[in-house]
């Protein structure tokens, strides 16, 4: 067989390949309405885009470490000491080609042959496939609607084995915008710390939260979580670069340098001129943040209301992130065009071909009687999308 049996395994990223049907199709001139993407859709700012050109202009295109820039690392030092309360050295601090990118690393350096990763569903296309590739076993803990998506301390105590090694949290959450609260999050902790479980900390989207809820570092708990916490986040929702491809983790000496390491034989160091970047946008402001998440919130609300307003769907508040997951149970097993949709994979399908709007399936996230939309897209898109999927139901 050429191709070797676990990535025969892999299921391609939901999110990508809706995505990219919909501007094949839009590239036939198909008027889709996109909302399969987690992607912001604003223009890096200025500044961020000023130090790029500069760093061009400076020569900065040559090799750096393979674990990123002196620079950079301190700006993220900074940026967790100022933001998160957090302290830790430049060699603790790894960079990467993403925040996606360094998930697959710190997987592939902290998982051994039938290591027990907890996995809070739902969760994150890529934690499952990223958990198989590193040879781990994914434990789905099924969080409630009712609890808002989120792990209760009794259901994480429930999942733990002696063979568990580490979970995963994602606060705020793709796909259900799902927030943990510092109470929350200490009530894990304690069952977390009592049983020695280290912590994958994806928080990508940390500025990206709304009303009165605030951003909490589960490493920032205790001097005991942060030793068991690895904090994994980026520049891409933040500040609308992602295809400048900068994430970075921060933790544990030992799972850092390994990182660095496997870096090392596999992409060498991340685009210097995006880290260049990078230490800008870390230490020029939030203003434009601030614009942008303000933005996402009007679409937040807009999106919420009219999904609300669809007999057979209901859809929890999120909280923070860019996205709604409404529960489609309701018109799941009806047909529409000659289509039974009695999966989220063919309602989703049935909604791009005959209404031209793009979703993710929930199956993907590990929930099926959902859909994921993005109001990562103009508020004109979000308008004419909803009426076009409120139609298709009816």
């Amino acid at each position: 067989m050429l191709i070797s049996t676990k990535i025969a395994n892999i299921t391609p990223s939901a999110t990508l390949a809706i995505s990219a049907k919909a501007k094949a199709m839009t590239a036939d001139g198909i008027d889709v309405i996109n909302f399969g993407v987690g992607e912001p859709d604003f223009d890096t700012p200025e500044n961020i885009r000023k130090a790029g050109i500069k760093a061009i202009k400076n020569g900065m295109t040559r090799y750096t470490p393979a674990s990123g820039t002196t620079e950079l690392k301190a700006a993220i030092a900074d940026k967790l000491k100022r933001e998160n309360g957090l302290e830790y050295s430049p060699k603790e601090i790894v960079i990467s080609s993403g925040a996606k990118h360094t998930l697959y690393n710190l997987m592939q350096v902290m998982t051994n042959p039938g290591d027990e990763v907890l996995l809070p569903a739902p969760y994150w296309v890529s934690y499952y496939e990223q958990i198989g590739l590193a040879g781990g076993r994914a434990v789905i803990i099924e969080c409630s609607e009712k609890n808002k998506f989120k792990m209760t301390p009794d259901a994480l105590e429930a999942a733990i084995t002696p063979r568990t090694k580490y979970l995963i949290l994602n606060s705020p959450s793709n796909p259900t915008g799902a927030v943990y609260t510092r109470d929350e999050l200490q009530e894990l902790a304690k069952v977390l710390a009592r049983h020695e479980v280290w912590v994958i900390a994806d928080e990508i989207y940390e500025k990206l939260i709304y009303d009165k809820e605030r951003h909490v570092s589960i490493a920032s708990l205790s001097d005991r979580m942060k030793k068991l916490t690895i904090v994994v986040n980026g520049v891409s929702k933040t500040f609308a670069m992602t295809g400048w491809r900068i994430g970075y983790a921060a933790g544990d000496e030992r799972a850092i340098a390994a990182c660095g390491s496997l870096q090392s034989h596999s992409t060498s160091n991340p685009c210097s001129i995006s880290m260049a970047a990078s230490v800008e946008a870390l230490q020029g402001g939030l203003d434009a943040v601030t614009q942008m998440r303000n933005e996402f919130d009007k679409r937040r609300k807009y999106m919420l209301g009219r999904l609300s307003g669809i007999k057979g769907v209901a859809c929890a508040e999120p909280k923070g992130a860019f996205y709604a997951f409404p529960n489609i149970k309701g018109v799941k097993g009806r047909t529409f065009g000659g289509v039974t949709a009695d999966t989220s994979v063919a309602l989703c399908g049935a909604l791009l071909e005959q209404a031209h709007v793009a979703a993710v399936p929930g199956s993907a996230f590990g929930a099926d009687d959902h859909i994921r939309f993005s109001y990562a897209t103009s508020m004109e898109n979000i308008q004419e999308g909803m009426n076009r999927f409120e139609k298709f139901l009816s």
